[in-house]
């Protein structure tokens, strides 16, 4: 179980309000709780840049800082060509595994967080990326809404993606949905437009997103089955790599430790 460090009410960083209740939106909780993580990093590290509308905040944060030269010396390793393009345009350095096996720090957002750390990702298409990067560093720090905690992984009735190679995807996803039928899984390719074109991610691969009517019991065994289907790539399940989870609420933030 995680360890709680529960933080006092902090209001909006943008918020000019002068008023003692200020109802923060979503994407204002979001940005508090990257602020937050950005307090971790320190200068000469090498970090993992996670990917989604809560990392986006981090990064930006982080390039901040570089440019007021209260961060020096800090390489980003990009967990998408999005975060690649947003890292450059706020003058992060950027390398890759290739050069920087090992990761000081990572932080991204999550789709889902567990009483236990556990989360399900991918949400944004960049499941496979981050978890190569994020799955190699040495703190990995996740940064979320109150609205992303849930009972167990698949809980919020939302999408638990599956990155799949795009040869016989059918095939595929419904032997993903064979898995799990006992949970009431429905098996659907990610689409996107007017067409419903299959979404494409940066590694050229499809994504099935699952859907659970209850909870799929065992995660590791869930894992492990998933991940000997041939033709998939990876799953958006990320157990046991979360170190801090920060989450950002109306009445504050709490920090969980592992």
């Amino acid at each position: 179980m995680a360890a709680i460090e529960t933080g006092l009410l902090v209001p909006s960083p943008s918020a000019s309000s002068p008023s003692s209740s200020v109802i923060l939106t979503q994407d204002e909780l979001k940005k508090i709780a990257a602020y937050k993580a950005v307090e971790y990093v320190e200068s000469g590290m090498v970090l993992g840049l996670g990917t989604g509308s809560t990392a986006k905040h981090a990064v930006a944060r982080i390039g901040e800082l570089l440019k007021q030269g209260k961060l020096k010396n800090i390489i980003g390793i990009p967990t998408s060509k999005m975060t690649h393009e947003q890292a450059l345009s706020v003058g992060i350095p950027l390398s890759d595994l290739d050069s920087h096996p090992v990761i000081d720090l990572a932080i991204d957002g999550a789709d889902e967080v567990d009483p236990y750390l556990n989360l399900v990702k991918g949400r944004g298409g960049s499941l496979l990326r981050e978890k190569m990067i994020e799955g190699t560093c040495k703190k990995f720090i996740v940064i979320v809404d109150e609205s992303k905690l849930v009972k167990y992984l698949g809980g919020s009735g939302l999408a638990m993606p599956v990155e799949i190679v795009p040869f016989c995807w059918k095939f595929t996803a419904s032997r993903l949905q064979k898995l799990f039928q006992d949970s009431g899984c429905v098996a659907k390719l990610r689409t996107f437009g007017e067409n419903d074109e299959p979404f494409v991610t940066d590694n050229g691969n499809y994504i099935v997103d699952l859907y659970f009517k209850t909870s799929i019991g065992d995660l590791k065994a869930a894992s492990d089955s998933i991940l000997q289907l041939p033709g998939v790539a990876e799953h958006g399940m990320f157990l046991d790599m979360a170190t801090t989870v920060i989450v950002a609420g109306e009445l504050g933030v709490t920090v969980k430790h592992k």
